[in-house]
């Protein structure tokens, strides 16, 4: 519980990688925001769950983080219910697929938006509270997109590539305040977004399922497994320890080796 009285706000957390996180820091003893669109019983359901299974307070924001009033006043709420964050995990995003000469403008600014501006606007205002207590850690959830490219994810990849080099600059800027920067690159993780594109996959290219797992989702991943949420979560734990205390400014992938080659 070597978290205890410290608080995590994790952006994008109603399911997937982000509700592991927020998970991985209560079971460590850490008060959490969660953050995100849903189903309001559900989130509700695991907002209450988090609370019960760890012995935390856990409160939630609807912040849309498109919106930079919004961010502020998400901010404000964790202040004022928690006091300063002390993590901040900036794992919000959105993916749209298209060439370049077809892309939505409305879509690139979306993406843009959510996936690499949201994070500034979240780091901006927690570094100061960070300081002023002379430690903290920011982590973003980058992605396989942040190292290399894909056809057709230009936005995407484009944010990624941002949220890397962004990662790197407020490192330097932080070095000498007790707060580490970093992010994690996962390839692709196995998050209920990824399996209900399953079926439809199997119908549009007459696939098993077996041959869309293999040869379509994890073509890249030399591993041909999928990374799961729970270890991207225990490595962001990892980074919240003393002992990490020396990992800054570093963008630590875990893709099952598709960056490798």
């Amino acid at each position: 519980m070597f978290l205890k009285g410290k608080t995590a706000l994790v952006t994008g957390s109603t399911s997937g990688i982000g509700l592991a996180y927020a998970k991985a820091l209560a079971g460590e003893g850490a008060n959490v925001m969660i953050n995100g669109f849903g189903d309001t019983a559900a989130i509700e359901a695991e907002r209450s769950g988090i609370e019960s299974q760890y012995g935390v307070k856990a409160a939630y924001s609807g912040a849309d983080l498109t919106k930079v009033s919004e961010i502020e006043t998400m901010m404000k709420q964790a202040a004022d219910t928690f006091g300063t964050v002390d993590i901040l995990i900036n794992n919000a995003g959105m993916q749209h697929v298209a060439p370049v000469d077809q892309f939505p403008v409305d879509k690139w600014d979306l993406i843009l938006a959510l996936n690499l501006s949201a994070a500034f606007h979240a780091t901006r205002l927690a570094v100061p509270g960070m300081r002023a207590k002379k430690w903290g850690r920011i982590i973003s959830t980058a992605s396989a997109h942040s190292l290399v490219a894909s056809p057709n994810k230009s936005a995407y990849v484009a944010a990624k590539h941002g949220i890397a080099g962004f990662t790197k600059t407020v490192a330097l800027e932080t070095a000498t305040d007790g707060i580490t920067v970093n992010c994690i690159s996962p390839g692709y993780v196995w998050t209920p977004l990824v399996e209900n594109q399953i079926p439809d996959t199997m119908k549009a290219r007459n696939m098993t399922r077996e041959q869309v797992m293999n040869d379509v989702l994890l073509a890249a991943q030399p591993t041909k497994q999928f990374v799961q949420p729970d270890q991207v979560a225990a490595l962001a734990v990892f980074l919240c320890r003393d002992e990490a205390a020396s990992i800054t400014g570093a963008n630590l992938s875990m893709d099952g080796g598709w960056t490798a080659g």
